[in-house]
């Protein structure tokens, strides 16, 4: 004989009740504050029929099968109420479309369960840092986004050399990355002006910021007010408020200028510096650093994304003397003009010569697999894939993570996708944790 199997689907306002959303202790405060004021009123205005209709209730009671009676008042009074609740709440939001209010179910659900997620700082710039936010928001809500202002290039150079602020472009790009991509007001703040005079070039997020910054009074409040109209997940923040420089001295014994000039330069890099020297940390990104549970930095440009912040002194210090766990994500490819040859070893030999710390990360992330017919424009450009030497990255006492973590486009380009990311990072975090409970 067949077993029919029934599958059973939870009602989706029956969504309301599930763990972790903190309202169902709001509904149980509700129904007794309203049994208390209603005892209070019968016994205040002397109210007789309501003795009356307790008395037939209970004459109910006793004739009829108790068990039938009170399931069919409980289940009567709770549906009942949690749709009275509910509409209340809907017609307080106006949201009037039943896809917008499960959206906002799913929405909330998802909110209270990351934000008991770990606290994450992640250190870099560029596309790379903006990549990888993109998946660790699915993990936590507690991110704090660590940014170089260094950028001298593009519509940000433009707006730092006529107006005197800290470039915007990077900070734009991860605020966009931890905000909802679907949404329309992203997808404004990443609008770039294709013509008009003086637009041309500029996004819309850099002016955006740019005019908040005018407003507020420096580049901090006006990232704290754009993140909130944009209601992203965790926070973004510049490294320092210091007018930073890059500049780099080539292994000819040349001095480079400016970030943008650096890459273009044709000349192997043998140390990056600021100007001027001793940029100081903005003070909140020291506090994330003491309190994070993971720091991740990278992945992004070498010289002109992640060393730049590891410069900052107070910065390579704190994250020296953090506790929490530290991971450094590779680049899948060299960058001509940056890291031209480079192997994955001496990725990581940059980062510890210039931040002046051994112990500034536990374990290097890689990629570990490429697809064959990768575009051919990366050896006309001299990039090629970094070459994993595992045994001189393990003798640095730093244990390697290799797994995929490219997606490819068509155009045969491979980028770090941010799932992949997200997922490996997240397994070797919890790897850690288990390790550590078991000493």
């Amino acid at each position: 004989m067949k077993k029919i199997l029934y599958k059973i689907r939870m009602p989706k306002d029956a969504g309301w009740l599930l763990p972790g959303l903190q309202v169902k202790r709001w509904f149980g405060l509700i129904i007794v504050g309203t049994v208390v004021a209603l005892l209070g009123l019968c016994v205040l205005f002397n109210m007789k029929p309501v003795y009356f209709a307790v008395g037939i209730l209970k004459y109910i009671a006793v004739t009829v099968n108790q068990e039938l009676l009170g399931g069919v008042l409980v289940l009567a009074g709770a549906y009942i109420f949690l749709k009275g609740w509910k509409n209340t709440n809907y017609s307080i939001l106006d949201l009037t479309q039943d896809r917008d209010r499960h959206a906002l179910l799913e929405s909330l659900y998802k909110r209270r369960k990351l934000n008991y997620g770990p606290k994450i700082v992640a250190v870099g710039g560029g596309t790379g840092l903006s990549t990888m936010l993109k998946g660790i928001k699915k993990i936590t809500n507690n991110i704090t986004a660590v940014v170089t202002v260094g950028d001298d290039g593009g519509s940000s150079g433009r707006l730092r050399q006529e107006l005197g602020i800290l470039p915007p472009g990077d900070i734009r790009n991860c605020i966009a990355a931890l905000a909802d991509d679907e949404d329309l007001v992203t997808k404004l703040f990443q609008y770039r002006f294709k013509t008009g005079e003086g637009l041309e070039g500029h996004s819309f997020g850099n002016l955006f910021l740019t005019a908040l910054c005018a407003i507020t009074g420096n580049m901090v409040k006006a990232v704290q007010e754009s993140s909130k109209v944009l209601n992203i997940r965790g926070r973004v923040l510049p490294s320092t408020l210091d007018d930073m420089k890059l500049a780099a001295e080539m292994e000819d014994g040349s001095i480079v200028e400016g970030e943008s000039n650096i890459p273009e330069s044709g000349k192997k890099i043998k140390r990056l510096f600021t100007q001027p020297a001793n940029c100081k940390a903005l003070p909140d990104v020291i506090s994330a650093i003491k309190e994070a549970d993971l720091i991740i930095l990278g992945p992004g440009s070498l010289y002109t994304s992640v060393i730049p912040n590891l410069l900052i002194k107070e910065i390579s210090e704190a994250i020296s003397k953090s506790s929490a766990k530290k991971i450094y994500v590779c680049n899948i490819m060299t960058q001509p003009g940056e890291t031209t040859g480079y192997t994955a070893s001496e990725h990581i030999q940059a980062i510890l010569d210039h931040s002046g710390y051994s112990n500034l990360v536990q374990a290097m992330l890689v990629n570990n697999s490429l697809p064959e017919d990768l575009s051919p424009d990366y050896e006309k450009a001299d990039s090629y894939p970094v070459v994993i030497d595992t045994e001189k990255i393990k003798e640095k006492n730093i244990d390697v993570v290799s797994t995929r973590l490219y997606e490819e486009n068509d155009q045969k380009y491979v980028r770090h996708s941010p799932a992949r990311l997200a997922r490996a990072i997240a397994y070797w975090y919890k790897k850690q944790l288990k390790h550590k409970d078991n000493k």
